[in-house]
């Protein structure tokens, strides 16, 4: 039995059952009703008032540790925290942050960053390595330490953005120069894998030991806990490239990336990626799927239902994002074991939710 332990948190007293649900859903099982998280992923907030500033550059606002804290414990103010909903601050310097803790350089827009391209031309792969003094990786520390501080009895700390193997290539070479280059030179392309993935436990393990020390879960960006290690890893350039490409790029460093965790949700990032689903969920390691299945066309989530079947039936547990007037259909549709349903409902109809999906 994995060691646990118990967080207390103001706005979270049913902590403990959440957790026993959690690791339930791990298990592709159902303890009394699936999890549920009434949050949609990538949710944002506005400032108020009070912490409205002003910065002589976007990036100098994202780089304002103590705002990114403060904005965050106003965001949860007199908010109710139900179901397997927790409050966690991740510190968050933009989805490509792990490119850049290597040397890239990041532009900043009001809601995202973007890695510039560090590899030109291939003589640049020299200056490509993981260095701990450097600016990205020092400000991660520095917005943690201010989170530390401010989290006991309030919220959970959450480790940063990490995405290496092949969609940190793209973010140091470019996306579309990286499809050339799988083509022309992949003798180039595995080095830079290499440099990309080589020092990747050592970064992990070196957030989750911090996390540990502060009688932190192992938690990222996805808001879900594990007493292990919790991982979340994802390749949304594989909706570029083909299978042989996958299998010769991808899975070998993929298959390594996951065997260093305790818990894996891998995000499925739309029907490009879904190409090489059966390669993902041959992996034993890999406990859950996230399914993003897109926008316009791609809505609702019911014309997915055979697609989610088939994770199902291979033994994976999915998380799944879906509006408030789908669930009943889907709830019919569907067997609940392996289901995690994040929903963005208002507080007042959460508890009639609840109390439907335990009916499921």
């Amino acid at each position: 039995m994995q060691n646990r332990w118990t967080l207390e948190l103001e706005q979270k007293p049913d902590f403990d059952r959440a957790m026993d649900r959690i690791y339930a859903w791990f298990e592709q099982e159902v303890l009394d009703r699936p999890p549920v998280r009434f949050a949609a992923h990538n949710a944002g907030f506005s400032a108020p008032p009070r912490l409205r500033k002003t910065w002589p550059t976007i990036k100098d606002r994202w780089f304002d540790a103590e705002y990114q804290v403060d904005m965050y414990i106003e965001s949860i103010r007199g908010r109710k925290f139900l179901a397997e909903t927790f409050p966690v601050f991740s510190s968050n310097l933009g989805p490509e942050v792990y490119a850049a803790f290597f040397g890239s350089e990041l532009e900043y827009k009001e809601v995202t960053s973007y890695s510039i391209p560090l590899v030109k031309e291939w003589e640049d792969m020299e200056k490509v390595r993981f260095d701990r003094n450097n600016p990205y990786f020092k400000k991660i520390d520095e917005i943690n330490e201010i989170a530390f501080e401010k989290c006991p009895g309030k919220f959970m700390v959450a480790y940063t953005v990490l995405c290496p193997i092949i969609d940190c290539v793209a973010a140091w070479r470019d996306p579309q120069q990286l499809c050339m280059d799988m083509l022309l030179t992949p003798d180039k392309v595995k080095q830079l894998i290499k440099i990309a993935s080589d020092p990747f436990n050592e970064i992990f393990d070196y957030y989750d030991a911090i996390l540990k020390k502060h009688h932190q879960l192992s938690v990222s960006w996805m808001d879900i806990p594990s007493f292990g290690r919790m991982h979340i890893p994802a390749c949304d350039f594989a909706s570029m490239i083909s299978p042989d490409q996958f299998d010769e790029f991808v899975l070998p460093t993929l298959q390594q990336e996951v065997k260093h965790m305790t818990h894996n949700v891998f995000h499925l990032d739309g029907k490009g990626v879904a190409n090489h689903v059966d390669k993902i969920l041959a992996l034993p390691e890999i406990n859950a799927i996230q399914w993003v299945q897109g926008v316009g066309d791609d809505q609702p989530i019911m014309q997915w239902v055979p697609f989610i079947k088939k994770i199902q039936a291979a033994g994976k547990s999915l998380v799944l994002d879906i509006q408030v007037h789908e669930l009943e259909d889907f709830i019919g549709a569907m067997d609940p074991r392996g289901i995690m349903l994040c929903i963005p409902a208002e507080e007042s109809i959460q508890p009639a939710i609840i109390k439907r999906i335990e009916r499921w």
